[in-house]
């Protein structure tokens, strides 16, 4: 192309937004991503990504038995490549945007080959090489008369804002329910909300008015129960934000709905309420949700129904406070499953210390310590306690 340019951080540095990372980052205060830029005409591609690498050290007791183990992994990021076209045509803003999401850690316990190399690649495997996952592709248009709508696949609704608020989003959390090591740890999931994930969908968001923004959508439907899905799932979210002098902050409320038909089938459905509030360089969060069917919220992944319809409910809270170029933090969460096919109430909590340090503008040294405790006779049985020691750090650009 030769009228290429190309421009290092600017497209940034002016609030363009680049996806996910960067309002991740932004979210968590750290600044804007610094994409590299390519314009031609009335058309920009933007190029930006993460990559994050640590050390954790991970002792588990259950039933009175001892483990330890110790990991090179991805935190609660995996690594990340966006590719984000831009433009604007008469009248309407166009944006697409591929992501893709890989790995540093494999589950082979053989460098190079699978755990088992005679399985030749069958179902169950083990595989000797990271997987990619495809986390954003999609596209949308819109201006600031009438809103934006979205088709493809990207960031859910329900659950979007408190993972983009979660500090361990730059660390790694907790990680019982990630293999150690694997892609990416679970962070505060399972313990003060749920997964969103990134889910096909088509939604529309309406213009911001005053701070207050709002959407909703139709989403891919899950068989999590029954044998149809006639119906798409529905999410919506709504959003204000505010400034009141050197203080600002957001409030957010969000619903999640889907049915399923035939023999066993059943409703999910969920609320959530979330505030966050930042005075100078401390910020506090704050958000509960209540669901019915949505599946184990002790396990956090929206639709994993194994105990049929259970009911679920959670609260987080986070504080965090900024010295220079480095934030300290500290959060708590428990989410409590009970109802279905449970026969126990059964709770998963954990807390978090964490130190936050921007060594320049592309990279951020991290260390946390967490712990978790689950308790439960279906879930838990023995009951669970860990404790995570993890240093390490993430990279944007």
């Amino acid at each position: 192309m030769d009228n290429t340019t190309m421009r290092k951080g600017s497209r940034a540095a002016q609030g363009r937004r680049l996806g996910l990372l960067a309002g991740a980052l932004m979210a968590l205060g750290m600044g804007p991503a610094h994409a590299v830029s390519f314009t031609q005409g009335d058309a920009t591609l933007d190029i930006n990504g993460t990559i994050n690498g640590f050390y954790s050290h991970r002792s588990a007791e259950s039933g009175g038995v001892k483990t330890n183990n110790s990991a090179l992994t991805n935190g609660l990021l995996p690594g990340w490549i966006n590719f984000v076209f831009t433009t604007k045509v008469d009248g309407l803003d166009i944006k697409a945007h591929v992501g893709f999401a890989p790995g540093i850690n494999d589950k082979s316990d053989v460098v190079g080959l699978p755990s088992d190399p005679g399985c030749g690649g069958a179902t169950g495997c083990d595989s000797p090489f990271t997987q990619i996952d495809t986390r954003n592709l999609y596209f949308q248009f819109g201006n600031t008369d009438w809103g934006t709508v979205k088709f493809g696949r990207d960031i859910g609704l329900f659950g979007q804002k408190i993972i983009l608020s979660d500090m361990t989003l730059l660390g790694l959390g907790g990680n019982s329910y990630a293999s150690t090591p694997f892609n990416t740890t679970f962070g505060m999931i399972g313990h003060g909300y749920m997964y969103t994930g990134f889910q096909p969908q088509i939604t529309y968001t309406t213009p911001t008015m005053g701070g207050l923004s709002a959407s909703f959508g139709i989403f891919d439907p899950n068989k999590f129960a029954g044998d149809e899905t006639k119906d798409p799932g529905f999410q919506a979210m709504a959003n204000y934000d505010w400034e009141a002098g050197t203080a600002k902050g957001s409030l957010w409320a969000g619903a999640i709905h889907q049915r399923t038909s035939g023999a066993g089938s059943f409703n999910a459905g969920g609320f959530e309420l979330g505030a966050k509030i930042g005075i100078g360089a401390f910020e506090a969060v704050a958000y509960g949700f209540d669901a019915s069917g949505l599946g184990l919220s002790t396990v956090g992944a929206l639709f994993f129904s194994p105990f049929a319809k259970n009911d679920g409910r959670g609260y987080f809270l986070q504080g965090t406070y900024t010295v220079g170029k480095t934030k300290f933090g500290l959060n708590f969460g428990e989410n409590r499953d009970r109802g279905g096919l449970l026969t126990d109430t059964n709770t998963f909590r954990s807390a978090t210390v964490g130190v936050y340090h921007s060594l320049n503008k592309y990279i951020t040294l991290v260390g946390e310590y967490n712990q978790e405790k689950g308790e439960g006779a279906d879930l838990f049985p023995g009951d669970l306690k860990t404790r995570t020691i993890s240093v390490g750090g993430i990279l944007f650009f």
